[in-house]
């Protein structure tokens, strides 16, 4: 089994694209006080920037980073190459069971039955060098006799690693790892096994297996010790079988009043992403149902740009569906639903950030002061601009913004092959400055003028 994760992917890609931030901390994510981190660059990491953090406190630890609102075509296009390269991978009898944008599980045995340890690193390390080559990225790669030894593994030589636990040696390199790192472990869990002084994946593989079920419950315990020795028979599924998980309410009377249904659907949404969760299943499109006074019932659907698993975003979606239904004579049943699921999916947050788009707040006065560029003024009326965004100028030609505010936004003119670009000013309705597609990556080339 392979597992693959390509580094730091979403600032990777800024970083490949734009050459005036590459070996700098670089954020991805919301980029007003209220937004999350999506992904940092590992320059970021150095000052505890990490996924999942208000974009508050990351500016506070990294002011001077570049903030950057994702751009999901880069991202997606980036994607489908390495995707591609990985089918290759896979040979003739592809198994290959994408987790998200940047993660997957390759089966190597059907396309490749006579491999040996020594093949498989020789094979992942040829897979490596073309997706640097193809892409301009790095990927960590793992390989092992399960899904789980080989994630684990992809994650020891991070960035731009390789590691093969060979079989026979998946005891001797899970078992000084900490507990945290077998699926299905988060801070309470970790907390109550290491109270019981299963601090390490060896002790909780050394410790009688009732007590861990008696500890954490009978599937939760009877898996996580089968994990900590290695064990762990889930096989890629290239093609996987249409799955939802929903929960709906039905009410004593009808109901029409709008603000109630809203409650309902957030308490609704509550309840399938703890499902979700509990479960290591995220997906990608939230379904609303709803039967109205008079029995009939309305099916309403939306894909979200990446898998969601959380309450917040499970609720936004389904909420901007009832809103475009009619509840005037009442409603009698609401349901919620996420589909098109995925099994242990990055928990991504870009959907979440495509709604993040309110102006900067200003920081509280317990806090730091924040770098003065942080706090970005109001937008002048006109075109917005967000920090990242491609664009192209008649002139000049193709750069990205570096930021915008009081009626002006700044261009900095570079591309993916080009030296660091220079940076020019404009009123954000110039008509000489538009949108534009990502800049194409089609291999190195010799650097030039940045326009």
């Amino acid at each position: 089994m392979l597992h693959l994760d390509l580094d730091a992917f979403f600032a990777a890609v800024e970083q490949r694209d734009k050459p005036s931030l590459r070996g700098k901390p670089v954020v991805v994510g919301g980029t007003g006080w209220r937004g999350v981190v999506a992904t940092a660059s590992y320059e970021a990491r150095v000052f505890g920037v990490g996924s999942a953090m208000p974009t508050s406190m990351a500016r506070r630890r990294a002011p001077h980073a570049a903030y950057l609102a994702p751009r999901f075509a880069a991202y997606q296009r980036a994607s489908a190459e390495v995707m591609a390269l990985v089918a290759e991978l896979a040979g003739v009898a592809a198994l290959v069971e994408p987790l998200s944008l940047d993660e997957a599980y390759v089966d190597l045995a059907p396309g490749h039955p006579d491999l040996d340890p020594d093949g498989a690193r020789a094979l992942a390390a040829a897979f490596r060098a073309r997706v640097a080559a193809q892409t301009g990225l790095t990927v960590s790669v793992g390989l092992g006799t399960s899904k789980l030894v080989a994630k684990i593994a992809s994650d020891l030589d991070k960035p731009d690693g390789l590691r093969v636990v060979a079989p026979g040696e998946e005891a001797a390199v899970l078992a000084p790892l900490p507990v945290r790192r077998l699926p299905g472990v988060g801070p309470v869990t970790e907390e109550r096994l290491v109270r019981h002084g299963w601090a390490t994946i060896g002790a909780l593989a050394r410790a009688e297996p009732g007590e861990v079920v008696q500890l954490v419950g009978q599937a939760h315990g009877t898996a996580l010790h089968a994990n900590a020795r290695g064990l762990d028979a889930r096989p890629v599924v290239a093609e996987r079988e249409s799955k939802s998980v929903s929960a709906e309410e039905t009410f004593s009377t009808d109901v029409t009043d709008r603000a109630l249904l809203a409650a309902q659907v957030r308490r609704l949404a509550e309840r399938v992403a703890e499902r979700l969760r509990r479960d290591g299943l995220s997906g990608r499109t939230v379904t609303l149902k709803v039967r109205r006074y008079d029995f009939t019932t309305l099916g309403r659907s939306s894909t979200t740009a990446h898998p969601v698993d959380g309450a917040k975003e499970v609720a936004a979606a389904a909420s901007a569906l009832l809103a475009g239904i009619d509840v005037a004579d009442g409603v009698r049943l609401l349901g919620v639903g996420v589909s098109g699921l995925t099994e242990y999916a990055q928990q991504d947050l870009l959907a979440a950030l495509l709604a993040e788009d309110e102006p900067a707040a200003e920081p509280d006065a317990a806090d730091e002061d924040p770098a003065p560029a942080l706090a970005a003024p109001p937008e002048a009326p006109g075109r917005s601009w967000r920090p990242g965004q491609d664009v192209v100028h008649a002139d000049l030609g193709p750069g990205w913004v570096q930021g915008s505010g009081v009626g002006r936004v700044t261009v900095r003119f570079e591309g993916p092959h080009t030296a660091v670009g220079p940076v020019r000013s404009y009123a954000v309705d110039d008509p000489a400055l538009a949108p534009a597609d990502p800049p194409p990556w089609t291999g190195p080339a010799e650097e030039g003028g940045g326009g």
